[in-house]
């Protein structure tokens, strides 16, 4: 089987960073090859090689037996790489139509639209995909827009796929339904480079796996040479995984107790729609749902970041309904925010300053009207120990962090307070095998202690693995809870598709 990529001993710097240190690989035709690595592996950096945005400092690139240089994204499209990212590059209020028409080279000024139609039509048949064209991108669903991302790769007759995550935002039946799709390009000679955290899908879908480790390629590995430990231990090496065990006691108090919220969007539209909750003590409630049927705008509403329409918020006997963040965060309520790194940190300040953005005002940093540097010094050796932070020279700023070490500043400054209640929106999305465990510790830990949490994840597996119960939504309302002990994915998938737990939608 010939190759229709060939990545030579490429090396990426950054000022003071080695991304990529002599990197191989190859990509034959008709393959799905996976890309394995810890936060900070140097995948990113790798894939913006390959679609033109970054220019690597040595090594090689060879496409057909052909060597290529990349001055833009534009000559990687032209070499037929194409790329669905994590954020979809869509245009919301256009139609499906506009968005595939925009991703199109060479269309006349004036052109036919049934003609473009046509085409695109047939390839939504070919693969039995349900899009109406005319339909604006927002009101589609994430999954659905992950289909338009794929067409406009597929009518630009892209040769090799890079998919990166492509099924944290899916349903479990989506998620197959996508698989099939694949094998169906597989077949037809395409080829795919298919990056994800989620062993069961790397173990069911790949041909081949690479593994990347601190900007260098470890090893390629074939079907049938590679199981899930095998995986797992090349990616973390000699790093220890954490290891914790889920609390089986819950007690009945109820410290949280959401009743009939609703809450509208920016377009009027409803994120929360006569919602309820009821979260108890020391009760890790997982929460799933496709992403963008509410979950987001729970979190918010919870701590303070958004107002509600209608209901009641009440936390351990006290009345927080649109309270705003500060107050949220005093009633004992802690944030693990979406986006960690533009809600989360303050990017351009240190880890030292980050650690104590919610608790300045103490008299523990103060002296008079002054900060105590070194008590807030004292405070981050303290808890860079006590999380595992791996951080740089005193004083750098935190954006330089990997996104796992990111996100145990996030949570080492959310639990130094001992909150009631831990809201965490996917608190693990992006992060490797080592990082997303020892997210799952705390938590654990914290459940031990008498801490609840809310976590909203995308990964079944995780909920499964983590919750005590599970609520499911669906275009916010509360579809029902389920026992992770005694339910299945796919019973959960339907239920996120509308299914309530008696069969109706």
């Amino acid at each position: 089987m010939s190759d229709i990529l060939q990545v030579r001993n490429i090396r990426k710097t950054f000022p003071g960073v080695v991304a990529l240190d002599d990197v191989s690989f190859s990509v034959a035709r008709g393959e799905i090859h996976t890309l394995l690595g810890e936060n900070g592996a140097g995948k990113s950096t790798l894939m913006n090689v390959l679609t033109g945005l970054y220019h690597p400092d040595r090594g090689e690139i060879l496409i057909g037996g052909e060597r290529i240089h990349f001055t833009s994204p534009r000559d990687s499209l032209a070499c037929g790489i194409g790329m669905v990212h994590q954020h979809f590059m869509l245009v919301p209020a256009h139609s499906v139509f506009e968005n595939i028409l925009l991703a199109l080279d060479n269309v006349p000024n004036f052109f036919n639209r049934n003609v473009y139609k046509k085409k695109i039509q047939a390839l939504l048949n070919e693969f039995d995909l349900d899009l109406d064209l005319d339909m604006p991108v927002w009101k589609l669903s994430i999954g659905a827009q992950q289909w338009i991302e794929l067409i406009k790769l597929l009518m630009r007759d892209c040769e090799l796929l890079i998919l990166d995550e492509p099924t944290a935002v899916l349903t479990p039946q989506e998620a197959d339904r996508l698989f099939s799709v694949l094998a169906r390009l597989k077949g037809q000679g395409k080829s795919i480079i298919f990056i994800s955290h989620k062993m069961r899908e790397v173990m069911e879908i790949s041909d081949r796996v690479t593994i990347l480790k601190k900007g260098r390629s470890i090893n390629t590995l074939s079907r049938g040479n590679f199981d899930e430990s095998k995986l797992a231990s090349l990616m973390i090496g000699q790093d220890k995984i954490p290891e914790w065990q889920k609390n089986l006691q819950m007690s009945d108090e109820i410290v949280l107790d959401i009743q009939n919220l609703s809450v509208r969007n920016d377009r009027g539209l409803a994120d929360l729609d006569s919602f309820n909750l009821q979260l108890k003590k020391g009760e890790i409630l997982g929460i799933a749902g496709v992403a963008g049927n509410g979950q987001k705008a729970l979190a918010e509403v919870l701590t303070g970041l958004k107002n509600t329409s209608q209901g009641q918020i009440v936390a351990k006997g006290e009345d927080i309904t649109n309270s705003n963040a500060r107050y949220s965060y005093i009633a004992g309520i802690a944030h693990i925010p979406e986006d960690r790194k533009s809600i989360g940190i303050a990017p351009d300040m240190s880890v030292d300053e980050n650690l104590i953005m919610k608790s300045f005002k103490s008299g523990s940093f103060r002296n008079w009207i002054f900060q105590n540097k070194r008590a807030i010094h004292r405070n981050a050796v303290e808890k860079i120990e006590q999380f595992a932070i791996k951080t740089g020279p005193d004083g750098t700023p935190v954006r330089y962090l990997s996104g796992g070490n990111i996100q145990k500043v996030i949570i080492a400054r959310e639990l130094s307070e001992h909150p009631t209640v831990l809201v965490a929106l996917y608190p693990t999305r992006g992060l490797d095998i080592g990082s997303a465990e020892y997210v799952h510790k705390v938590i654990a830990d914290g459940a031990d202690k008498g801490m609840s949490t809310i976590l909203i994840a995308e990964d079944l597996d995780e909920l499964l693995k983590l919750s005590d119960r599970i609520a499911v939504m669906f275009r916010g309302k509360l579809i029902g809870y389920v026992d992770p002990r005694k339910t299945t994915r796919e019973e959960i998938g339907l239920m996120m598709s509308g299914e309530t737990p008696g069969g109706t939608s």
